[in-house]
């Protein structure tokens, strides 16, 4: 059975998917990113082929996403992470009409047509408090690591208000608050409320419309799913467990299934085809 790969090299994460020609996971995996990233994305590739018991050449090809995507040269080809999560959404939420990617160092909005096609995006990616960092960040003021945050803002019953406009101004709210014996569990649903609130504002400037799907390793916290449904006024999409934050590399790999079923049927790729690629909107890739 034809095999793909889908690379997605995040900020703090690069990740791996291996894809089935029937659209079934094969197997993932997640590693930190770091600095040297066209190594990183092999060790990512070599961990998902390891857990699904594969040799490297049972991949038949390779798509490469994300903001390093460039730096993976063994890929076939290079896709926007736009246009790769809403491939992924849709796979996954086939009704999806906005997704929202709640990533490390960006967030990112996209409103999609029926046919997943990207109509319109925007990005966040000018100020950490509209990031996951925000809250990473937070949680390690406080002596918590990222994999605590979770448990910790479950025990909260009531948050302050955090609204600074920028890491720095809500970074001084949050020490204020711990001087004054906030909980840091209330401080920490604080920051997502803040962040929950730039998030909507974002989906807001690309005239969101239901279904919403939410996805990014932020999205792992109840809360965090809970807050954006209040705050949405609407149920929303989730994947399940860690592959809310595979669904770029799983929407790359569809990618590679698509453009292998193309050259299968002698049909070249198309100048618009190759234009979405690089910028995420465009027509439809079929």
């Amino acid at each position: 059975m034809r095999l793909v790969a889908g690379i997605d090299v995040g900020s703090t994460y690069t990740k791996a998917l291996l894809l089935r020609e029937d659209r079934s996971i094969a197997a993932h995996a997640l590693e930190p990113t770091g600095f040297r990233l066209a190594e990183i994305a092999e060790t990512a590739l070599r961990r998902a082929l390891e857990r699904a018991g594969l040799a490297r050449d049972a991949v038949d090809y390779i798509v490469a996403t994300g903001f390093g995507r460039h730096q993976v040269t063994f890929a076939d080809v290079h896709v926007t992470d736009i246009t790769a999560a809403a491939r992924g959404a849709t796979l996954l939420f086939p009704g999806t009409r906005t997704v929202l990617d709640v990533g490390g160092q960006t967030m990112k909005a996209s409103r999609l047509a029926e046919t997943a096609k990207v109509k319109a995006f925007r990005l966040n990616d000018k100020c950490a408090a509209g990031t996951g960092a925000f809250l990473e960040k937070t949680a390690r003021y406080m002596g918590y690591s990222t994999e605590e945050i979770g448990p910790l803002v479950a025990t909260s019953k009531e948050f302050p208000a955090i609204s600074g406009v920028c890491a720095v101004f809500a970074e001084s709210e949050v020490i204020n608050h711990l001087s004054h014996g906030v909980a840091p569990a209330d401080i920490m649903h604080g920051a997502i409320v803040s962040l929950v609130g730039r998030s909507v504002q974002l989906m807001k400037r690309v005239k969101m419309e239901p279904e919403f799907t939410l996805i990014g390793g932020i999205l792992r916290f109840e809360t965090m799913v809970r807050v954006a449904r209040e705050a949405l006024r609407a149920d929303v999409n989730v994947p399940e467990g860690d592959l809310v934050q595979f669904v770029a590399a799983l929407g790359a790999a569809q990618l590679g299934h698509r453009r292998l079923d193309q050259l299968a049927g002698g049909t070249p790729a198309t100048a618009t085809g190759r234009a979405e690629a690089r910028t995420g909107v465009g027509p439809a890739e079929g």
